[in-house]
């Protein structure tokens, strides 16, 4: 074991050295938060995969394959075919906006009401993201060193807070590069292969296991159904991922680079399947299902593979943790705090690195102690999702996709929506599915009805969201304040 500790030693090391040297490159806000707005095709390709396939993604997927067979790969599915959606339909167009939160797309598109009640729920959305990350290094170092919980959980919330606290997403997206690597020879190139090897072969495995578990549906219709509402619709309005959007060079670099992403995404849910089914041949009777992951790297892999495949899990795990860090400090810092002193953001970009960079911080304390405290990593992601979803998912995509949507009408959404969601998980249970039904159809309907019932958005404010969309407007680092019509 001595040199897969090693390995896990480098790795985490490499992280710290990466946080050191992208605090380097961040000498403004732009540069901070969103990485200058300057990623090519190769880095947004990686970074965006990055963020998408956490712990979830990685021991979840894995799990599920091991309870359901090939289709547990549907979880990591409707991940990859919402990024898929988000970059052909709409990462140009999101791109092109020029701003730092999704809150902020909210203001330009409704004349500048809404930021601080949706940033609130944004928050909370990437704030239980960060959460539950958090909350998976305790397995993770459990396998690896056999530490203590808490323990655990601080050393490495502390390693993703240091590196993202010292260069922002120039940090993150170092990293995340790394990381993705990673993950792509460890699970794919090395994990994948061999688990099937162990397990005898695709026949073997058929011949062993009940007929259900190469059957595409027998995670269930309504579990699937599910999934795609929170995951693929979760993909196309989570400040997390705009917040890559917004690194991308060009619309067309988020266009192609963010396609890539969604077809790896599509790969990488097979492939987790496919080790979780292995894993149901050669160890039929784990206490649970989630566990198989860690079992098949600790039993099957030989030493050394075995050190860099636990990186591969730290790394998803590392990836989905900073990016949900910074956009949920992002949001705090940016939609929130400074609407509600009243600040027009007007100094230097030293300043405003410094402010965003101790939110970060603030956040990273915040993320840790309540991992400390919470156990359940599935309610915890549940309740992020539903508040995302039900709240925000019909403002948002409203105000892309229907100009007679009014401020009103958003507001209405998020609160009706956001409202129901919240009584719903209370009453039925946080893993019920109504709430995201009647969560997404209470919105819908707030939506339509008070959007129609209240004034049309002035036509100041819908020309220049236009001009924005179409990248003539002056971007978020020229002005913040969004633009608000003279009778306003």
């Amino acid at each position: 074991m001595a040199v897969d500790y090693a390995v896990i030693v480098v790795y985490l090391a490499g992280m710290l050295a990466m946080g050191w040297w992208g605090m380097r490159r961040a000498r403004s806000k732009s540069d901070f938060l969103v990485a200058g707005r300057r990623l090519g095709p190769w880095m947004y390709s990686g970074t965006m995969a990055a963020i998408v396939l956490g712990g979830a993604s990685t021991i979840g997927g894995v799990g599920l394959g091991y309870k359901y067979g090939l289709s547990g790969a549907w979880m990591v599915l409707t991940i990859g075919l919402g990024l898929l959606a988000l970059s052909i339909f709409f990462s140009a167009r999101i791109a092109r906006l020029k701003v730092y939160t999704v809150s902020q797309m909210l203001d330009l598109r409704y004349g500048g009401s809404s930021a601080v009640i949706s940033g609130i729920v944004m928050w909370a959305y990437t704030l239980m993201l960060a959460v539950t990350s958090t909350i998976a290094y305790a397995t993770i170092f459990d396998v690896l060193f056999g530490l203590d919980r808490t323990v655990a959980i601080i050393l490495g919330g502390a390693i993703v807070v240091c590196y993202s606290t010292l260069g922002g997403m120039w940090s993150i997206t170092l990293t995340d590069m790394v990381q993705f690597v990673v993950k792509t020879v460890g699970v794919l190139l090395l994990l994948l292969p061999i688990a099937v090897v162990k397990a005898g072969g695709f026949g073997e495995m058929k011949d062993k296991l009940p007929h259900g578990y190469f059957s595409p549906m027998n995670i269930g219709t309504e579990t699937i159904f599910t999934y795609v509402l929170i995951y693929t619709f979760g993909m196309l309005i989570g400040q997390d991922i705009w917040q890559r959007v917004f690194t991308a060079r060009s619309d067309k670099v988020a266009r192609l680079g963010g396609t890539v992403s969604g077809i790896y995404c599509l790969v990488y849910a097979i492939a987790g399947a496919v080790i979780g089914t292995a894993a149901k041949v050669l160890y039929p009777k784990l206490g649970s299902a989630d566990d198989a992951f860690a079992t098949v790297v600790k039993d099957a892999l030989p030493i050394g593979v075995k050190g860099l495949v636990l990186a591969a899990a730290l790394s998803a795990v590392m990836s989905t943790s900073s990016g949900a860090l910074i956009a949920c400090a992002t949001v705090a810092n940016n939609d929130i705090w400074s609407r509600l002193r009243g600040i027009r953001r007007e100094g230097t970009d030293h300043d405003e690195v410094r402010g965003n960079r101790a939110f970060i911080l603030i956040m990273g304390v915040g993320v840790i102690s309540i991992a400390i405290a919470l156990n359940n990593v599935v309610e915890a992601l549940t309740v992020a999702y539903n508040l995302l979803v039900g709240g925000l998912l019909v403002p948002i995509l409203g105000g892309l996709l229907w100009k007679r949507g009014t401020a009103p009408g958003a507001l209405a959404s998020i609160a009706v929506g956001g409202g129901t969601v919240v009584v719903l998980m209370a009453t039925k249970g946080i893993l019920a599915n109504e709430p995201i039904y009647y969560g997404l159809l209470a919105g819908l309907a707030a939506y339509a009805v008070i959007s129609l019932a209240t004034k049309p958005t002035d036509a100041a404010v819908l020309s220049a969201w236009r001009e924005r969309l179409a990248g003539r407007g002056p971007a978020a680092e020229e002005s913040d304040v969004p633009p608000v019509p003279a009778n306003a």
